[in-house]
């Protein structure tokens, strides 16, 4: 199991370690504290500039035709009449030359092409247009006449295994053979228990929804390609582009300065960015191809429905003596990863754990990663289980998990933690939250009714190499920091600022940041998997170290000291011992003849021998109508481990997000599609419920619990955007059976469906 959950094909990249010490940071100045964005004026003003928002001088702009049937085979593709349509430029299809490209890859072969001949769902690209005007593209798609085969379809993956289902791909539906893990003896595990809970429990399919749809502007000049594109990784899409077009990296510049959302579902290049580029090529002027919100829907990602049966057994005292878990879920059309088994076997002590998850191929959109992917479904069924559990031992849900805080990770060969925050979270958060008093008052007497729950998470990736950062100290003072990281609304660039205003005590005012840009900046993975602060902040790290430690062996010569009695004090470097002797930054003759001085820094490998994972628990109290099944969510809190907070307040904007997103799952999201069409009915946002203001609860409470770690990075921080949502619909269907003693085991959960389970015609756990 590979700490670089995001990185998807050959070998891991690695840097070279770091060329300075670094002591761990003991008190701070800067990092930690709730500093304002550093581009904060541009985001909320208007001025920042998204690729949605680029133009280029001549642009066309391009559109997609994609397939309107769950499956089809492309029989014909007649584009006569759209060529001539006023404004068109280029029509292209899968006979186009140069557009025979592959893509979906997995399991060492091609699943797909740009534009294939089948399409496995409906959304599928069949072909593009580029026009002077948007309408005029869209207009000339309507004119383009297709003759499909239309097939049969299948759209949940427990009926796509069995023998007569409909082949989406050659062979097996399977993606692969499932993945089998165990250890220890789960029979007997069973044998020894107490008690035993048992329950088949199903989440929604969720769409990513992010206000920024997915896109590209593509501008060529010769054969060097650069591309403005909505992205979490510019040197991911690099890659792939370059690889699709048959040109060398050096010929493909990705910018991506600003995002509008993401969540995982821009971690990768898009058919889009491709399309846009033969586009380009074949008019010899720009192309801008962004999709439309019901495009969103349908064919940039999800995060996998899944059905998941998981078995617990405890001793009396609480102590876990096995866990069973299966999981089936679908990648979509193509391939992508649909596993929840981790928790299962990682997130609490138990000596018996056996687990199976199974990846089909169902005729839908396909997957993405989506903010700790697997990670929510395997919480809503293992935390419910853990609810359940507690209830027919008589234990208190916190007390139980107590008894069970994991000090190894058992699922990656028993190696220790570097640091474990579990208990902390459980305590402090039950303590915060109330949680003895809540759960001893009275429920209410009336049809409305109130409850808590509580439900535990571990992320199981702590970042690591590679990133490389380069700092560079101006002869006026200020300071330039060259990294490829994204900032994907983060604020990655303002924890980089403050990281490096540690360490040379520049105001971050002074500070410029130049990021996410292939021709300009060096290399970083993709922001994603909570990895950007623990993989990129030790690299800033240690590139300004190398900076101060320039610059103080420059003021050594100058005032004739050892370089040992010197340290930076503000904008001067002054003598430890004698605080008389002193020389200003900028005065620094070094500094002044170089004009500049430059540090490179990089991130070494983790530690060996240890596990770095993020923990939480959290805390929701809900008011349940029992006449109509409404569920109205009053309070959350939020315990996160994520050891050093590096930036107090974009740390507090990222957890109450994460809950938003976790709220969505447990209440309201789920992609519905109809099983006579195989369409999807509710690609829009006014059908399909993403969490509003007034869905959110008025009280909703972040407590950090600051464990020092000094093993997981040289920064000290673990991260925070994926443990931020991986409970939180699972403590609310917890606070649910707690109100009304019906336990809910299909997301979301729905006045329909509530009141259906009241009624008699559910079961009870």
């Amino acid at each position: 199991m590979t700490d670089l959950l995001y990185w998807l094909q050959g070998p891991a990249p690695e840097t070279a370690p770091p060329k300075v010490e670094m002591p761990p940071w003991g008190e701070t100045k800067v990092v930690g504290k709730p500093l304002p964005r550093v581009d904060a004026y541009e985001r909320v003003s208007g001025s920042a500039v998204y690729p949605l928002d680029f133009a280029l001088p001549d642009m066309l702009h391009a559109a997609i035709l994609r397939c309107p049937h769950a499956h089809a085979v492309v029989k014909s593709v007649d584009t006569s009449a759209a060529e001539k349509m006023p404004g068109v430029r280029a029509v292209i299809t899968g006979k186009t030359p140069g557009a025979d490209i592959p893509w979906f890859r997995g399991r060492g072969k091609w699943y797909s092409k740009l534009f294939d001949e089948r399409a496995r769902y409906e959304g599928d690209e069949v072909a593009a247009v580029a026009a002077e005007t948007r309408a005029q593209a869209y207009d000339a798609l309507k004119a383009i006449k297709v003759e499909y085969e239309e097939l049969a379809f299948v759209l949940d993956p427990r009926e796509a295994v069995k023998p007569d289902a409909p082949p989406i791909h050659d062979g097996t539906n399977r993606y692969g053979d499932p993945a089998d893990y165990a250890r220890g003896d789960v029979a007997a595990g069973f044998a020894a228990a107490d008690a035993v809970v048992e329950g088949t429990f199903s989440t929604a399919c969720e769409i990513h929804a992010p206000m920024e749809v997915h896109g590209s502007v593509v501008k060529w000049d010769g054969n060097r390609l650069t591309v403005w594109d909505t992205t979490q990784g510019v040197f991911e899409v690099q890659e792939a582009v370059a690889q699709s077009l048959k040109l060398p990296l050096a010929n493909v510049r990705v910018i991506g300065h600003y995002m509008g959302g993401g969540f995982g579902s821009k971690l990768e290049a898009g058919k889009y960015t491709v399309i846009a580029a033969l586009l380009a090529k074949a008019t010899a002027r720009p192309v801008k191809l962004f999709l439309t919100r019901e495009e969103e829907f349908l064919a940039s990602g999800n995060r996998p429905a899944n059905t998941m049966t998981v078995k617990v057994g405890a001793k009396k005292d609480g102590t876990l003596t096995a866990i069973e878990f299966s999981s089936i879920g679908s990648g979509g059309a193509y391939p992508n990863g649909a596993s929840t088994s981790f928790l299962a076997t990682d997130l609490y002590t138990c000596p018996n754990v056996k687990a199976r998850d199974e990846n089909v191929a169902i005729n839908a959109g396909r997957a993405r990663a989506m903010r700790a992917p697997g990670f929510p479904q395997g919480a809503w069924a293992l935390e419910q289980a853990m609810d359940a559990l507690a209830v027919k031992l008589g234990m208190d849900p916190v007390a139980l998990r107590l008894a069970n805080v994991p000090k190894v990770s058992q699922r990656r060969g028993n190696q220790p933690y570097t640091s474990t925050g579990l208990a902390e979270c459980l305590r402090d958060g039950a303590k915060a939250f109330g949680w003895s008093e809540a759960r001893t008052r009275a429920k209410g007497d009336g049809p409305i009714r109130k409850g808590v729950g509580v439900a535990s998470a571990l992320w199981g990736y702590g970042g690591g190499p590679p990133a490389t950062v380069v700092v560079k100290l101006y002869a006026d003072g200020s300071v330039n920091v060259n990294t490829g990281a994204a900032d994907i609304g983060t604020g990655t660039k303002t924890v980089m600022a403050q990281v490096v205003a540690e360490e040379l005590g520049v105001p971050v005012e002074k500070i410029q940041i130049e990021h996410a840009d292939t021709g300009t900046t060096q290399y970083s993975g993709p922001s994603g998997g909570s990895k950007t602060v623990p993989s990129d902040m030790p690299a800033a790290r240690a590139a300004a170290i190398e900076v101060r430690n320039k610059l103080l062996a420059g003021a050594a010569e100058d005032l004739k000291l050892p370089v040992e009695e010197l340290r930076l004090e503000g904008p001067d470097v002054v003598s430890a011992k004698d605080p008389s002797k002193k020389v200003a930054v900028t005065a620094v003759k070094a500094l002044e003849r170089h004009q500049v001085l430059v540090g490179v820094g990089t991130r070494g490998p983790n530690v060996e021998g240890k596990v770095i994972s993020m923990f939480a628990a959290h805390f929701a109290e809900v008011e349940v109508n029992t006449k109509t099944g409404e569920v109205t969510v009053t309070r959350l809190l939020a315990a996160q481990d994520s050891a050093r907070v590096m930036n107090r307040l974009t740390f507090e904007c990222q957890v109450q997000g994460g809950l938003v997103m976790g709220l969505g799952l447990g209440r309201t999201e789920e992609r519905v599609l109809d099983r006579q069409t195989g369409k999807m009915c509710n690609a829009n946002w006014h059908d399909y419920k993403i969490p509003t203001a007034l869905d959110v609860p008025a009280e909703q409470k972040v407590l950090s619990v600051d464990l020092v770690d000094t093993e997981c990075n040289t920064a000290g921080a673990k991260g925070v955007g994926e443990p931020s949502t991986i409970p939180t619909a699972a403590a609310i269907a917890n606070a649910v059976h707690d109100a009304v003693g019906v336990r809910v085991h299909d997301s979301p959960i729905t006045p329909p469906r509530l009141v259906a389970l009241l009624a008699g015609r559910g079961k009870k756990g």
